[in-house]
């Protein structure tokens, strides 16, 4: 629990532009970071703030001046509070108000009040606690407190709430309570997660993706470009060690699928499936995609869709095969241009080098991953060696083309029949270097900008991982529910992350100062208001509360039954 002595009190401040707070002598200012949450008591209301700000003022510009020698303490004590004081801005975030008798007046409140503006309530759920927009502020002199574990189990839940299905991320700055995402409201829209190279997106994607899974929130569909989400993945850190993925913690629920299975296999996964896409499969408007990674023209392009109309969906195969002087009678007869279907024929050669494209199959892979999505299964497309540009890519779009076609059919079949059993499982697709699919020239035509626009209603939804979240359109970014953002150096990057926020001016000194490692900035529609919090550690306490068992364990017991057979044995 917090101290529930005042911290300050409210001096001047407006709706638009926050509160600013005078501390008291007593309270140093070095003890204040940004990020803070914190609670003003109004007359009425009760108002839920972040520190935004800190400042230091002053009553005299003369004092300033002429400032005391360092070593006179005495002086400085004297100023302190009256001469010298430090102040904070506060953006009020939400608003709680007590319903009172008509007949009463208002009352400020009482000092057993003050730890909590919910200390006469008793609540099973913070969904029994109407939290209301912030629409008035403060009176002058209005107290401020630090926010008390009950805050914040009032206003972000806790994960034993019987009425919502809440998932711990982390927990506020200088405090040990739980912050807790409505992981409902977060897999009903798309979100984003992030942050500049090396802090911790990687780490943040999983940690969500297994509370999705625990909780049986959505069935995830995860597009693993490095091979970290699946079996297990390398720590950051001075010593080499491992991370367990989402297979080890749900080994009967999590299918990994492997474009490059003699990788996966190199990596001592066993129990794999193979994953092949034939050439038959691709579309036009696949290569439109990554025609900048296989540097086609915008005639190429119409050539590819004159001989998609002539030879259906062999196409390629039937390009690959032909000669020039083959290629010189297809254009006389189809008025196609000889050089541009030259170009498109060179340079298609190159699909041949991935390892996971062949000419034909008779076996449908795709149709394999579809149907473990339909049966709950979580699954991890893992591209072992194939991780370029160009091979990641062309697959996640193939793959997701399919799924949009697929859960289409089924919303419009529930949507026809309103019988339950019909639904479709909620469905989250996770992609990394999103910039590349859903940039302001690509959005409007890839299967990615389609499904952050329009597939909420189908039951489908993106969680985007990105370092540059500036590359994203801003028609895609207004969509993203939740954001979760750890730190950000380029203003264009940051500025990104406020895009379609209100008041999101306001936090960007909050995300300029977050630490490089395991803290992150959460914001939209899945928490009741933004909130810093230090993110999760994702070790043997997680693998246990998540995953139900306790691997350490397991092991020293595998090891110590095996020494008592040994012994055994041998007679002793």
């Amino acid at each position: 629990m917090v101290n529930n002595q005042p911290l300050g009190y409210v001096t001047q401040g407006s709706l638009s532009q926050g509160l600013e707070v005078r501390l008291h002598v007593e309270v140093s200012v070095e003890t204040m970071r940004v990020g803070k949450f914190l609670v003003v008591r109004g007359r009425r209301s009760q108002f839920f703030c972040m520190l935004t700000d800190v400042a230091l003022g002053s009553g005299s510009a003369r004092l300033l001046a002429h400032p005391p020698e360092p070593e006179n303490q005495f002086l400085q004590e004297v100023l302190a509070g009256t001469g010298t004081y430090g102040t904070l801005s506060l953006i009020p975030m939400l608003m709680f108000t007590e319903q009172l008798d008509s007949s009463s007046p208002p009352r400020p409140p009482k000092d057993s009040d003050r730890s909590s503006p919910y200390a006469a309530l008793e609540v099973q759920s913070n969904a029994e606690v109407e939290l209301l927009p912030v629409k008035t502020i403060p009176a002058h002199f209005s107290q401020v407190y630090e926010a008390s574990d009950r805050d914040f189990r009032i206003i972000f839940g806790w994960e034993d709430d019987p009425h919502r299905r809440n998932f711990a991320i982390g927990r506020p700055i200088d405090m040990e309570v739980p912050v807790c995402l409505d992981l409902d409201r977060f897999v009903e829209r798309s979100n984003g997660i992030f942050g500049k190279s090396g802090t911790g997106k990687s780490f943040l994607t999983r940690l969500l993706l297994a509370g999705t899974i625990q909780r049986q929130a959505a069935v995830n569909l995860i597009f693993d470009m490095h091979s970290e989400y699946g079996w297990e993945a390398v720590q950051e850190g001075k010593h080499f060690s491992t991370v367990k993925g989402l297979r080890q913690l749900f080994p009967g629920q999590v299918q990994i699928f492997s474009l490059d299975p003699e990788a996966t296999q190199r990596r001592g996964v066993s129990d794999s499936q193979e994953l092949f896409i034939s050439f038959d499969q691709i579309e036009v408007e696949d290569l439109a995609l990554v025609r900048g990674e296989l540097n086609l023209s915008e005639a190429s392009l119409e050539n590819a869709i004159i001989l998609r109309n002539e030879f259906g969906k062999g196409w390629i195969n039937r390009l690959l095969s032909l000669s020039n002087e083959e290629i010189q009678e297809f254009c006389e007869t189809k008025m196609g241009s000889k050089s541009s279907i030259m170009a498109l024929q060179r340079k298609l050669t190159r699909l041949t080098d991935l390892k996971y494209l062949r000419p034909t199959g008779k076996t449908n892979y795709l149709a394999r991953v579809l149907a473990a999505l339909d049966e709950g299964k979580h699954v991890v497309v893992e591209f072992g060696s194939q991780s370029t540009m160009l091979a990641y890519m062309l697959a996640t779009n193939i793959i997701a083309r399919r799924i949009h076609a697929s859960y289409v059919h089924k919303a419009d079949r529930f949507l026809h029949t309103k019988n339950p059993l019909d639904r479709p499982r909620q469905l989250m697709i996770t992609i990394e270097e999103a910039h590349r699919f859903l940039d302001p020239a690509t959005a409007r035509q890839t299967i990615f900008g389609t499904i952050a626009r329009e597939m909420r209603k189908y039951f489908v939804t993106l969680l985007v991982v990105d370092q540059r979240p500036s590359g994203i359109d801003n028609e895609v970014m207004s969509q993203i529910g939740t954001r979760i953002t750890a730190l950000l150096n380029d203003e264009k990057d940051i500025d990104a992350i406020f895009t379609g926020v209100s008041g999101g001016y306001h936090l960007r000194s909050v995300l300029a100062k977050l630490d490089s490692k395991q803290q992150a900035l959460v914001l939209g529609h899945a928490v009741p208001m933004p909130v810093v919090v230090r993110t999760r550690p994702y070790d043997s306490t997680f693998y246990r509360q998540v995953g139900g068992t306790d691997w350490e364990a397991v092991a020293t017991e595998i090891v110590f039954k095996a020494a008592e057979i040994a012994r055994s044995d041998l007679g002793f």
